[in-house]
């Protein structure tokens, strides 16, 4: 989950209470160690992190499995395989469940998929005080390492964080053949997240809510706000002065205030160079740029005002988040009556995190209308001959 949208409330970052480390409720606390990440083979890495979230998840339902399912590692296999593989990264306090109608989809075109668990994820949002930049970094490099030399092709996907992720590393690995991302997270929306590192030494928690959502975090530890922070300076500096020519497809939300919106289009514009390139805008404004898509998220009829940071991931079919969802997230950046207002189910509309309109009751759009039409647009990236 992406939650440093969180500090553009945060004006004065340093005025925040520092929450006790003894605090008793099991989300809050720090596991002895993180699982590991540098298995032999791809299901000894599924194997191994499902012994460590048994003994380390606080879970939220009575279904285990179906909670471990949404937050393990996971492979598809294709019935009729391509030659072509990729692996996906989700992002910020989020888990693999992120990608799973993507990566139905990917497999479905003969795509052998991989998700990726990033440490301090899947667990309980206290764990997210462990990882460091290198942990994210080196579960994905070993990952690429595991299966680039049992494929013909091997692409990268990311979500949010993600995409940092994956675009920092093919950009040091010639051999990945090209990249999908979704809400790239090159830059926040507000400034006060670079900040995060050193408020760290002072304050514990930049968020704590109630946790009651099996496939993500609601709460955020500040050292996980300044960890993001850090794979955004990482992918800002990898790409100073640098052109990237493999295929590229991306996807944002003009409504999206989690991320800079500007940046990721400026660098697809001007240093994502090959031509079937793609980027699918959700918004109304005309971005200008040749090789895109956009699809009006002013959707009255489906009680739509417009599209969120992490909406573009899912189908409207998604039994969790999809346009019959059987999770509301009324936590959409309102006040306390209007969140009460949408828990106790009055007429709602959906938005991004953030939004504002009178007379409305908002919450988080979960869904993309455009999910095909965004997936068959893939495709043809995917496909293009080099």
């Amino acid at each position: 989950m992406s939650f440093f949208f969180r500090y553009a409330a945060l004006s004065s970052i340093f005025l925040l209470t520092a929450c006790s480390q003894g605090n008793l409720n099991p989300n809050y606390q720090v596991a002895t160690s993180l699982p590991s990440y540098s298995q032999d083979d791809f299901q000894q890495y599924i194997d191994q992190t499902k012994q460590w979230l048994l003994e380390n998840r606080v879970f939220k339902t009575d279904d285990i499995e179906k909670e471990l399912q949404a937050n393990l590692p996971f492979e598809l296999i294709p019935e009729q395989p391509n030659g072509e593989a990729v692996i996906l990264v989700h992002g910020l306090g989020d888990s693999p469940y992120s990608f799973t109608d993507i990566a139905q989809h990917l497999v479905a075109q003969g795509y052998l998929v991989r998700g990726l668990l990033l440490p301090g994820h899947g667990s309980k949002s206290g764990d997210l005080m462990l990882p460091t930049l290198e942990d994210w970094q080196q579960v994905l490099k070993h990952n690429i390492a595991l299966l680039k030399p049992t494929v013909n092709k091997l692409w990268l996907g990311g979500y949010s964080t993600g995409a940092n992720l994956v675009t920092s590393a093919a950009l040091q690995d010639d051999s990945i053949a090209g990249l999908l991302l979704f809400s790239p997270a090159f830059k926040p929306e507000s400034s006060a997240v670079k900040w995060a590192g050193l408020a760290s030494y002072f304050v514990t928690w930049a968020d704590q809510d109630p946790e009651t959502n099996y496939m993500r975090y609601n709460s955020l530890p500040m050292h996980g706000a300044a960890v993001y922070y850090d794979t955004a300076e990482v992918v800002q500096d990898d790409l100073q002065e640098v052109t990237y020519n493999k295929p590229v497809f991306m996807m944002m939300s003009e409504g999206d205030r989690v991320i800079d919106r500007a940046l990721p289009s400026d660098v697809f514009k001007n240093q994502f160079t090959n031509q079937n390139n793609h980027l699918v805008w959700q918004g109304e404004e005309d971005l200008g740029i040749t090789n895109s898509t956009r699809f009006s998220m002013d959707l009255p009829d489906l009680h739509i005002v417009n599209g969120s940071h992490m909406g573009l991931l899912y189908s409207s079919d998604n039994l969790e988040y999809g346009q019959q969802a059987a999770t509301i997230i009324c936590n959409n950046g309102q006040d306390e009556a209007q969140q009460t207002a949408c828990e106790q189910g009055e007429e709602i509309w959906y938005s991004s995190y953030g939004w504002q309109v009178p007379g409305k009751t908002l919450a988080r759009l979960t869904y993309n209308p455009y999910f095909e039409e965004s997936m068959a647009i893939m495709d043809q990236v995917m496909n293009s001959q080099p």
